[in-house]
């Protein structure tokens, strides 16, 4: 099956050049093109497509904040002529960051990027709680984790937050000035942290649940230095988390 995708570029020519990318690849269906990126949400929200190809610069809603309102199961190819962008681009998790002029050899590159990801996403795993229920081990108290070319030995009780970038993650202690940096994936992360500890509540987030200080009325997490708003597509799983623990509940 091919991977559903949708173009989002305010310059039309932009537009032209990407659906000619796809038109001439098997791997990919074009579900539709927008140049308003107004427009272009909707029809995201409702065709929920695998891939979408975003510029970042444009008026109204720019590509980083339109990538913030996406259903989870679209993944971004960000396009733009800004290589200054490439850094913010991992904050949204994006598969890849494609430099206009995008030739389709780069083009092609980031589309082998997204088959891989979407197999791997595929391939049925037991959850982190299915693993905890049949396991004879008991989770660990501790983790190792490469940092620097360095094992370190994190224990699990001091981690407050998560922060994914990409093919890198963040550790966010207890006690520590700067996060430790490694190199992983927020789902394997996510499959190592014990599932009554630890809450995935954005694509880049994953938190320990009870070093949260407050959560607003807007549904934003106040943990460590952090403020983490939490999107639509992980709302439904906070708000069941927190009635766990509310007493006082309206």
């Amino acid at each position: 099956m091919p991977l559903t995708c949708i173009i989002v570029d305010d310059e039309p020519l932009a537009v032209k050049l990407m659906e000619s990318f796809v038109a001439k690849t098997p791997e990919l269906e074009l579900l539709g093109s927008f140049t308003d990126s107004v427009e272009a949400i909707n029809a995201v929200k409702e065709q929920k497509p695998n891939l979408l190809f975003l510029d970042i610069q444009m008026p109204d809603l720019n590509g980083m904040e339109l990538a913030h309102m996406i259903p989870t199961e679209t993944r971004v190819i960000f396009t733009t002529a800004f290589k200054e962008y490439a850094f913010e681009s991992y904050e949204v998790s994006a598969l890849d960051f494609l430099l206009k002029p995008i030739r389709y050899n780069k083009f092609m590159v980031a589309v082998e990027k997204a088959k891989e990801w979407f197999a791997k996403s595929e391939c049925p795993k037991p959850s982190p709680i299915a693993q905890h229920l049949t396991s004879n081990t008991q989770i660990p108290s501790a983790l190792f984790v490469r940092v620097d070319g360095e094992l370190r030995n994190i224990t699990i009780e001091n981690i407050v937050y998560v922060n994914g970038m990409k093919d890198y993650v963040m550790f966010y202690m207890d006690g520590e000035t700067k996060p430790l940096i490694t190199h992983l994936t927020m789902k394997a992360v996510e499959e190592m942290l014990p599932p009554d500890k630890f809450l995935r509540v954005h694509r880049s987030y994953i938190i320990a649940v009870d070093k949260i200080r407050k959560v607003d009325r807007n549904d934003c997490i106040y943990i460590g230095n952090e403020i983490i708003h939490v999107p639509d597509g992980y709302q439904e799983s906070f708000h069941n988390f927190l009635g766990t623990r509310t007493i006082n509940k309206m």
